[in-house]
């Protein structure tokens, strides 16, 4: 089935729409990871209680995702896999040093990061039995609310400085896996410059090479055209179909026009 690919709206310039598709399962983890991440930041940092609550949602989200498979020996064996490439341009003499430092350094401190919390990271934020109501209570919609969770409710009713201390404290075991995450997203969508292509009909279809190393497609396009790209496909080819959209009730529609697109396969 075909699924719509991801909206990095913060990532665009002002007249074009960016979206992304991961291509495997850990590319998947670390776009949603990366998308929670945001969401906290943003949140953790606003005074309002809806932002708090809306920022303890994404932290146990993230829990969640991190409490599947061992996201953290991922995350360690691909800052490894990046600081070795990276090692092998040091002696070009094309490269800016300083730079390749720069990246090469803030690999290095993640790296080390990740090691330090250990693998029981998670274990602290397991066992707090006020995160732990919140999570269970989730489930149930509407299942955070005053008379679910009156300690909650008294929680939000406190200042912004105690709400933010606390939600400080119980990100600092997983920001170190979500900075590192946040950091390879950056290093994987600058490892190849994007190229002009041309979705014939409203199609386009892309094969791969064997054994290639692609996790991500990227594409852009104008935001005037009104159009949004539709993936699908594996590490063995995909296919990106232009769909216009229009609003109401009506469901989107293929478009038949040639359309011209930025496409960066990473």
């Amino acid at each position: 089935m075909n699924q719509p690919a991801e909206i990095l709206a913060t990532d665009a310039a002002d007249n074009i729409q960016l979206y992304e598709q991961p291509l495997n399962e850990r590319m998947r983890t670390f776009l949603r990871l990366e998308f929670l991440y945001k969401q906290l930041i943003y949140n953790i940092e606003r005074p309002k209680t809806w932002a708090s609550r809306a920022a303890i949602a994404s932290l146990l989200d993230i829990v969640a995702i991190l409490s599947r498979g061992d996201i953290r020996g991922d995350v360690m064996k691909e800052l490894e896999r990046q600081l070795f490439l990276l090692e092998r341009f040091q002696s070009q003499d094309n490269v800016d040093q300083s730079q390749l430092n720069d990246v090469t350094d803030k690999l290095g401190s993640l790296r080390n990061d990740v090691n330090e919390i250990g693998p029981k990271y998670l274990q602290k934020l397991k066992d707090d039995e006020f995160l732990n109501a919140i999570r269970h209570r989730s489930a149930i919609p509407g299942g955070t609310c005053a008379f679910d969770l009156p300690d909650y409710t008294h929680w939000l009713r406190q200042g912004f400085d105690r709400r933010f201390a606390d939600m400080s404290n119980w990100l600092q075991p997983v920001k170190p896996l979500c900075d590192s995450v946040a950091e390879l997203l950056w290093l994987q969508r600058n490892s190849r410059p994007a190229e002009k292509q041309l979705a014939t009909n409203g199609v386009y279809q892309h094969s791969l090479e064997k054994g290639n190393s692609v996790t991500l497609v990227r594409i852009a396009i104008p935001k005037d055209l009104n159009l949004f790209p539709e993936v699908s496909g594996s590490q063995h080819r995909f296919t990106v179909r232009f769909m216009g959209w229009e609003p109401g009730d009506s469901r989107p529609v293929q478009s038949h026009d040639d359309t011209e697109f930025m496409l960066t396969i990473c």
